[in-house]
């Protein structure tokens, strides 16, 4: 932990995908001797948002995104035993972001907001508190609960804090010289000409394109930005005291009983101080694209994201997939947990018995030791437990929120058939994933993705089911009604609403 000098800047996660300055604009270079380290504004920030490299000994906290595809890539062969995680398939959300301003116990309720975020990343997690003027900060590796403690708790005084969970972190970086588009923000607010601190922001966000929904800390404000196209959900609440409330879920809102008032807009820049609530728009204002794996697997069923209940979403689309893919079975059952909800609503629909066939195992970190003689799926089978009883001898319906790879849904059904299974009959609550994501989700190269590879009938061939069937596009349209424009649909359309870069 560091307080931080008046001059200095300490940058904790945002959540974005590869942001660029707008065209025409000078290149920037990110060198130590071509930036001023102390900015021409008078604020020490922290700002928290979606990709990262923990910097060490340095004001400057700035972290880098590390793409499953580098890890994951085409050509490197896995065997039938590989340990790889069950959740490595699934495009995976780099980031949860929360701010609370005007709470004595702000750095507490930001630890609580954390832990209903947790799903949106587990692999590191920061809290940044503001008390006379320092800015203290405390970063680290792991969940939660493994980062903080009563003691370090502590130490975060104030009633003005920001944090987040994420995925992926990589150590590398130092002030002012670092491969983050968390730089280039704060570069583009220090070097703005507008002299108030809210135009500096707009200045500032009004030079990049891409996804992001951030919050950050000044000494005495809490700012929250979220790009003009809305990507990414960005809440805002407030609690019974009156303390201001941001957070990437209404989930994290519920927990530490703050009121949800309405979403940061997109394109909305909305400042908190002493004299109130401030808000102030983007220039541009391009049709909204909200990320539609938000509603498929991202956020927790009980949320409501971007005005939709994600429980009713994945319901219905469960429902869909019964009439529009019928088949005789004897139960449902369900990939735990994206897969449950529209399990459930498939069941019901169909007028046939869901039960947990599948036992997800919680305990499971990302690595275990395999013994000497291997064991076939063994990273499948750390994760999820056959139920003999409820599967010996039936018909199967399996539910699953999407199909990435291939790698695991094939080891799944392999689980079900030497449980027992008389057939599996997979249904996927989403259409077929045909392209990787540019806004702010790790997700393999179009390359690796199975969808690009073979069609539906090779797929089911090649996974040994009985059965395979997607939600159709145009379903999905449809069920969302008059929403329907505002959703980005890239990933299955190949359509990317910001043109990706090299």
């Amino acid at each position: 932990m560091a307080a931080t000098k008046p001059s200095s800047i300490f940058a904790s996660p945002p959540r974005h995908t590869p942001i660029h300055p707008t065209p025409p604009q000078t290149t920037l270079s990110f060198c130590v001797k071509t930036l001023n380290p102390k900015p021409p504004f008078p604020h020490k920030t922290a700002l928290s948002y979606s990709s990262v490299s923990r910097a060490h000994n340095t004001s400057l906290t700035v972290y880098s995104q590390n793409p499953i595809s580098d890890i994951f890539s085409a050509h490197k062969q896995y065997p039938d035993d590989s340990s790889v995680d069950c959740e490595d398939e699934k495009p995976r959300e780099e980031c949860g972001v929360v701010g609370i301003y005007g709470d004595p116990e702000a750095s507490r309720l930001c630890y609580l907001a954390l832990h209903a975020l947790q799903h949106r990343g587990q692999e590191g997690a920061g809290i940044v508190c503001v008390k006379g003027n320092v800015l203290q900060t405390i970063t680290g590796m792991g969940l939660v609960s493994e980062v903080f403690n009563q003691s370090k708790l502590d130490k975060l005084p104030g009633d003005l804090a920001i944090g987040h969970v994420r995925a992926m972190l990589e150590e590398n970086g130092s002030i002012f010289n670092t491969t983050s588009d968390t730089e280039v923000v704060l570069h583009l607010i220090a070097n703005s000409k507008d002299r108030p601190f809210l135009l500096r922001i707009v200045e500032a966000c009004e030079q990049l394109e891409g996804a992001y929904s951030m919050v950050f800390v000044t000494e005495d404000k809490l700012v929250a930005v979220r790009d003009p196209h809305g990507f990414r959900p960005l809440v805002m609440g407030r609690r019974g005291n009156g303390a201001v409330v941001f957070a990437s879920e209404i989930c994290a809102l519920d927990l530490i009983e703050a009121t949800y008032e309405r979403e940061v807009y997109p394109g909305e820049v909305v400042v908190v101080d002493k004299e109130g609530v401030l808000s102030q728009c983007l220039w541009s204002r391009p049709q909204p694209k909200q990320c539609i794996f938000e509603h498929i697997y991202f956020s927790q069923p009980n949320s409501v994201v971007f005005g939709r209940s994600v429980y009713q979403t994945r319901l219905s689309i469960g429902e869909i997939l019964a009439t529009e893919s019928p088949v005789e079975c004897d139960v449902v059952i369900a990939v735990p947990d994206s897969g449950v909800v529209a399990a459930l609503g498939y069941a019901a629909k169909a007028g046939v018995p869901f039960q947990q066939g599948l036992i997800r195992s919680h305990y499971v970190g990302r690595t275990f030791i395999e013994p000497s003689q291997k064991i076939r799926d063994f990273g499948v089978k750390l994760k999820l437990s056959p139920v003999r009883a409820m599967l010996e001898g039936k018909r199967v319906v399996v539910v699953d929120d999407s199909i990435v790879r291939g790698t695991t849904s094939s080891k799944i059904v392999r689980l079900l058939k030497e449980a027992g299974a008389k057939e599996v009959h997979m249904r996927i609550a989403s259409p077929p994933i045909i392209g990787s994501c540019y806004y702010g989700v790790d997700t393999p190269s179009a390359e690796e993705l199975i969808s690009n590879k073979m069609k539906v009938e090779e797929m089911r061939e090649a996974m040994g089911l009985d059965s395979l069937a997607y939600l159709r596009f145009d379903s999905l349209k449809k069920m969302l009604g008059k929403q329907s424009p505002n959703f980005c649909y890239a990933c299955f359309t190949g359509d990317y609403p910001v043109k990706p870069r090299d």
